[in-house]
Order: C-alpha cells, then structure tokens, then sequence
C-alpha cells in the first residue's frame, strides 16, 4: 500500500513523507477493522469552523495518493457564508496565490489526525492542510498562521504551553424545524429554553440534574481523545464550562476546534442548540467567555520561564511576555474577539475584562497572573477571548504580543488590585474599533505577513460592513414612534 502511495500526487509533490504514508496505512487498517463508511476529510475555516467532504471508504486510497479538492471561497466567505472577496475580478484583493473564478485548493489529509467518531461509528474525520494547486501552503489558513507563530517561538528557543477554560450555553430547542422563510443567509436562530436554572455556580444539584446531557459531552470529548480535565456548572442559566490539560499551540488550537464542533453535534442529536455565542440575546443569559492560560517553556532545559523567584518577582521573560499582551491587546482583539457580539462582553463588575491590565489572581483584570514561587504550573490567563475565536488565529496572537514584548524587553506595570475603577486603557468598545488598531499595527502585519494581515482585514471589515447596514429593533423602539 505504501509503494502504491508513494506514486501519488501527495508524495511526488513533497507534501506528504514517508511517516504521513506509514499513518495512511494505519487509518487504512482502522477504517477496516471499525467498519467505517465515511471518512470527513476537514480543514479549519478563517471562523474556526470545520468544512469539507464527506467519502466512502473505498475511496480513501485515491484521497491519500491525490488530496481533496475543494473550491477556494471556503476559505473567503464571512459567518454568514457570504463570499468577501471579489472572486470575479481581476483582482481578487489577495495577493497571495490565484483565487479568481471561485476555483480549487487542493486538501492535503493529515491522516495522524484520524479519529473515529464516538456519536456516529460508521464515521471519522481526518483533518487537512488547505494548498493552492502547485503545492504551496495557503499562507492564510488556520494551520498555517499558527504554524508561522511556532516557527517564530522555536527560533527564539522557547516552548509555549496553554491550557483552555471554555464557557458555552446549552438550551433545549421548542417549536418544530425550520421552515423555508427561515432558510436565510445567516439562517434563523432556532428558539430555545433553557437547559438549566441559573446562578447558583458550581451547584452540585443542577450538576446532578444536567448529568445525562453533560455525560454525552463528556463521552465525546473523550472519545476523541481529547484532554478534557473538567466539566462544570457556571455562573448564568444553562451555563456550562470545560477545562483541558495543558498542551503546545497546535494540539490546543485543534482541541477547541474538535470541542466545539462535537458539542454542537452530539446536542443537536438530542434536540438542544449548543452555542459558543459570547452573548446570547436572551432573557437573564449570563456571557461566555474563553480563558487562555499560557506559559514558556525554556527549550531546551524545560524550565518554566514564568516561576517567579523566591520572593515572588517575575523574571525578564514572563515580564516582558505579559507586558507584550497587554502593549497589543487592541490590536490583537481582532484575532481573540472576531465577532461583533464578542464586545458586548465586556462590561464592568460581570467577571470579564473591559480594560487592558494585569493583575495577581484576580478575575476582573484582562490578565490574570497565577505565578508563585515553587509552582511550577505558574502562567498568566488572559481573559479577554471570547469561545468564537477561530484558536489557531487567538493563540498565534498570544505568541505574537508576547514574544514583541519579550524582544523588546518590556517591563510590567504595576498590577491593578481594582480593574473596573476606570484608570487603565479601555479594551476596544467594537470589533470596528479593534478592526482600525489591527490595521494601524506594524507589529502584526511584520509577524503575520502583509498578505494574512490584509486577508483578516478584509474578511472583517465586510463583516462589520455588514452590521452597520443592518436595521436593528434599538434603531425601532428609539426612533420609529418620536418621529
């Protein structure tokens, strides 16, 4: 089987070795051995969603020696599922590589990444790199953006270590399915109630309550292998939040991908809506956000960089790695809140960050610094994401602001012991306001690329374009019965 791989287009190209050949042979043997009937070959849209086909299992061997091909605009299209960029044109607005005429970009399996499907056995997924058709690496894929930021952290001969606390809601789905008006571009959001009572955080008897439904979660999870350490009840009405064992950049992005996208199926199967949404328009609904614990590893020895000394001071790394995510926080928000809901997060005295500071264990501050001597877990957890943040571009702007800062030998502040009082820099009020900083910094367009940096720009300022050309029920109540 391997020889006849070795004759593929993938092999011949350079794009898949001998260890990715010796691993389709094994997803080969699994497929045989499990039964499975469909493979999902899947790659990680610019939303952190997942997209691609679906083949029978007989055709896997031609997948593995050829790819997939699938049209371009996948990796073009805004939440919606509009397409943002003007693919009928001369020029397309992308610079890097021909996506003109809605063409093909070639999916390149990933077949380690193989994994049964614990909801559905006769199924698996195997994720994908997105290439253009002569081989090259679509520079503004997921994978590859956080690819770069590794590659950028290796040079510098460290190791970075983030460890997730994703909040999300749970509600049963009332009414029957969508009908044809519904059918919309974004669809109708289906109508709900809720799953669970609410604020009585970590409650053992809504815990007890929600078991069956939180047991599925969990059976997923771990049935794809993924790290999962907790799973709890949180603080609003159907409220829920999991927590991951620490990992590198790339098995964490993939982790938060895998996540969500099981949730949301294994719930829809039971006739609940899962959503990941920062904040839900709905009665009492308490917002979700994304915590992002990090640390640096010293390379070679292992070391945690972020254990302070004896007497508790932060040593030059972890200084300026912080001090790095906060001297970028705005700009960085474009790639850890890319929604327009995500800002109506932040507010004051609601556990959730709205200013850029830093404080020691405390939760209101954008950055939560957990760093004692002796513990060698020590890290900052940077609060400000929210849980529908495509995680490879979150974690590659983690890396980014906080190795400038590091490079730069930026010193912290002092920590702020009262983060709503006013005195520090707001977080960005919109996703146009973090939109206008991500465009105005040098320091991601240097570490991104101008070609990813001019990509991201686009695809959000249609998106925010979008928003203000939408009537809203405000601009009705406010003005529609005065005037």
């Amino acid at each position: 089987m391997v020889s006849r791989l070795r004759d593929g287009e993938l092999a011949l190209s350079g794009l898949w070795t001998e260890t990715d050949m010796e691993a389709a042979r094994s997803v080969l043997g699994r497929v045989e051995e499990f039964g499975i009937e469909t493979v999902r070959f899947l790659f990680v849209d610019p939303h952190g969603l997942l997209r691609g086909k679906a083949v029978a299992a007989r055709s896997l061997r031609s997948v593995f020696r050829s790819g997939m091909a699938v049209p371009s605009t996948l990796l073009l299209k805004d939440p919606s599922g509009r397409t943002a960029f003007p693919v009928w044109s001369a020029e397309t607005g992308i610079a890097a590589g021909p996506m003109q005429g809605a063409g093909d970009v070639l999916l390149v399996p990933r077949p380690e990444t193989f994994r049964r499907l614990p909801w559905a056995p006769h199924s698996a997924w195997i994720l994908c790199s997105p290439h253009f058709r002569d081989g090259t690496p679509v520079p503004f894929a997921s994978d590859a953006v956080l690819r770069k930021a590794e590659a950028r952290l290796d040079d510098a001969g460290m190791e970075a270590v983030f460890g997730l606390e994703v909040e999300f809601h749970v509600f049963e789905k009332t009414g029957p399915g969508p009908g044809h008006a519904d059918t919309t571009m974004p669809p109708a959001p289906p109508a709900t109630r809720p799953t669970g009572q609410g604020y009585q955080f970590l409650s053992d008897g809504i815990y007890d309550a929600a078991e069956p439904m939180l047991d599925e979660i969990r059976r997923a999870a771990e049935g794809l292998a993924l790290p999962l350490r907790s799973i709890e009840i949180e603080m609003g009405p159907s409220q829920y939040e999991v927590t991951f064992e620490p990992a590198g950049p790339a098995e964490t992005a993939e982790c938060m991908v895998l996540f969500r996208a099981a949730t949301k199926a294994v719930m829809a199967r039971r006739g609940l809506h899962a959503s990941f949404m920062s904040k839900p328009v709905l009665a009492n609904v308490a917002a979700s956000g994304w915590h992002i614990h990090q640390s640096v590893l010293d390379r070679d020895t292992g070391r945690n960089l972020f254990l302070p000394d004896a007497e508790g001071a932060l040593g030059e790394v972890a200084q300026g790695w912080i001090a790095g995510l906060l001297t970028h926080a705005a700009p960085a928000s474009l790639m850890n809140v890319p929604t327009v809901n995500g800002y109506k997060r932040y507010q004051p005295n609601q556990l959730a960050p709205n200013a850029i500071a830093w404080g020691r264990d405390n939760r209101g501050a954008m950055l939560r610094v957990l760093a004692r001597p002796g513990d060698t877990a020590s890290r900052v957890e940077n609060r400000a994401p929210e849980t529908a943040a495509n995680p490879y571009f979150a974690l590659a702007a983690q890396i980014h602001a906080g190795l400038c800062g590091v490079e730069a030998g930026l010193v912290l502040p002092p920590p702020t012991e009262t983060p709503y009082d006013g005195t520090a820099t707001p977080l960005p009020a919109s996703l146009g306001a973090a939109i206008e900083a991500f465009a105005a910094s040098e320091t991601f367009r240097g570490a991104l690329g101008p070609d990813v940096a001019d990509y991201l720009l686009h695809l959000k300022r249609f998106e925010w374009d979008r928003y203000l050309a939408a009537l809203s029920e405000w601009e009705q109540a406010e003005y529609f019965s005065i005037f």
